[in-house]
């Protein structure tokens, strides 16, 4: 049961997720949500707070999003983030500029006495993403810290419960910024950091039982994290009303079908394996753009369990691992899609079930895990690396084929295996190989090879929301791409992916 909750009005920020995860490393529940939410929702009792993020628009220009000003009445705290700091100052009497020089990346704040900023160091470094500049708060306001370049570096009135930043304390080159969000969550909306301390696991057990009562569910159970620790929390609630199903579309890593089978085997679960694969290759058949593919996955896996429902009979409803950074990056509230999850925005309108059953699509990855120790699952499940739904469609940059499939399955058979053997797991979050869609010129021996380039991808990640390339030693890699290049026919060159999230995202496509 959520008795306490911040609501964080999206503007289209790239960071509204990330505001959400902080908040949630407090034990306090927070939800992203539309800037065209009804204010009828955020006058609910469990409403302890409101989070405006950041936006690319500038608030003065008629076309950009705005807020009911009726929402100053409902005596919420309110924090403001860059688009929203300015948005706070602009509704309420203050003014925003274009800023002559605009702030982008760490800059030096120089803070004053503040209630938001309280325990900040009086010198600290914040991290700076905007063009347009607040020129004068409002009326009743104080300013709390300002920057070299920018006047307002930050603002609050607490008699009317509204706090600025115009930097973004949710990012974490904001060397304080979980501090100032703490004292927003904590000190001045007074929430208890209760979120999943004790009662989730009952209370959502609960809740699959009010909605299932006598009714069967079958589970697409692909094998992964999110999928088991939901097979897990609905076999504690409906027993043996739950059908597993686990379809191989073709697309997995090498072993990975005969090994998910041999796990799920010595559960007490109606486990039912489905080879797919040919379907689902047909399908994907001179298929390049990311989305299409993704959708095309989607709607086959839906085909499948709908074949599989036809045999085993009365099925009312189907469940999914689906998590909260699915469904965000899908297009929950009005920023842009970033990618259609097959779970997600890759589903046909019709499902063939009465309905879905997701109930863990408001946790985030770490809470999943969390969960799933609490539910007694083993740490090979719970702490095994994320691997996308759609599998290695997307990790194969163009058409999927069969000698691709190879390629990646043995590539990436190679760099897993060698990071176990030099004991680097510790050192990344997740880890793969990927094909890119890109052929070169190289050689071997005495000939001439026209052949593909496969990429190395490792990242550090604590939410999966941002992440950073691992800084794996340039010898271990040296060595990895001889051995891929040596043993794997059809590549002839290696390259290792250093970009962070954002502003690529983990996968490749």
């Amino acid at each position: 049961m959520i008795d306490e909750k911040i609501m964080v009005v999206d503007f289209g920020g790239q960071y509204n997720q990330l505001i959400a995860r902080r908040i949630r490393q407090m034990s306090v529940y927070s939800e992203v949500v539309p800037y065209t939410i009804s204010l009828d929702e955020l006058r609910k009792d469990d409403v302890k707070g409101i989070v405006f993020t950041g936006g690319p628009n500038s608030v003065y220009l008629e076309s950009s999003p705005k807020i009911d000003k009726e929402i100053f009445r409902l005596g919420k705290p309110i924090l403001g983030i860059c688009y929203g700091a300015q948005l706070l100052a602009y509704e309420l009497g203050g003014s925003v500029a274009k800023a002559q020089e605009s702030e982008y990346g760490n800059t030096r704040l120089f803070v004053e006495k503040s209630r938001l900023l309280r325990g900040v160091s009086p010198e600290t470094d914040v991290f700076m993403s905007h063009t347009d500049y607040i020129d004068r708060i409002p009326e009743g306001a104080v300013l709390t810290s300002y920057t070299k370049r920018c006047p307002t570096g930050s603002f609050e009135d607490e008699k009317r419960k509204i706090y600025a930043t115009q930097f973004h304390p949710e990012v974490e080159h904001t060397v304080e910024g979980q501090k100032i969000l703490e004292n927003f969550v904590l000190d001045i909306c007074g929430c208890h950091q209760s979120f999943l301390k004790s009662s989730f696991i009952q209370d959502k057990i609960q809740e699959i039982r009010e909605q299932i009562q006598d009714r069967k569910v079958l589970l697409a159970l692909s094998g992964g994290v999110d999928s088991s620790v939901t097979a897990a929390l609905l076999s504690k609630a409906i027993g043996k009303q739950l059908t597993c199903v686990f379809v191989n579309h073709g697309l997995l890593r090498k072993n990975e079908a005969e090994q998910v089978s041999s796990v799920f085997s010595h559960y007490d679960l109606n486990f039912i394996p489905v080879d797919a694969s040919e379907l689902f290759l047909e399908r994907l058949k001179g298929v390049t753009d990311p989305e299409t593919k993704r959708k095309i996955i989607g709607k086959t896996f839906i085909d499948v369990f709908k074949e599989e429902k036809e045999k085993l009979g009365t099925i009312d409803y189907l469940a999914q691992g689906t998590i909260y950074p699915d469904r965000i990056e899908s297009g929950l509230g009005i920023s842009a899609t970033i990618k259609s999850h097959h779970n997600v925005g890759g589903l046909p309108k019709d499902i063939g079930f009465q309905g879905l059953i997701e109930p863990l699509d408001h946790l985030f990855k770490d809470e999943v895990r969390e969960v799933g120790r609490e539910l007694g699952l083993p740490s090979e499940l719970v702490d095994r690396q994320p691997f996308p739904g759609p599998g290695l469609a997307i990790r194969i940059v163009g058409e999927v084929t069969r000698e691709k499939i190879r390629i990646v399955q043995d590539a990436d058979f190679i760099f897993r295996e060698e990071i176990r053997k030099h004991h680097l797991q510790d050192r990344t979050s997740q880890y793969f190989a990927a094909l890119s869609n890109m052929r070169s010129v190289g050689v071997m021996g005495d000939f001439r090879t026209y052949d593909y380039a496969v990429v190395l991808r490792a990242v550090e990640t604590d939410d999966f929301m941002t992440a950073k390339a691992s800084d794996l030693p340039p010898s271990f890699l040296a060595f990895v791409a001889s051995r891929i290049v040596n043993e794997v026919k059809g590549v002839n060159r290696v390259l290792f992916d250093y970009t962070s999230k954002p502003p690529s995202t983990i996968e490749l496509e």
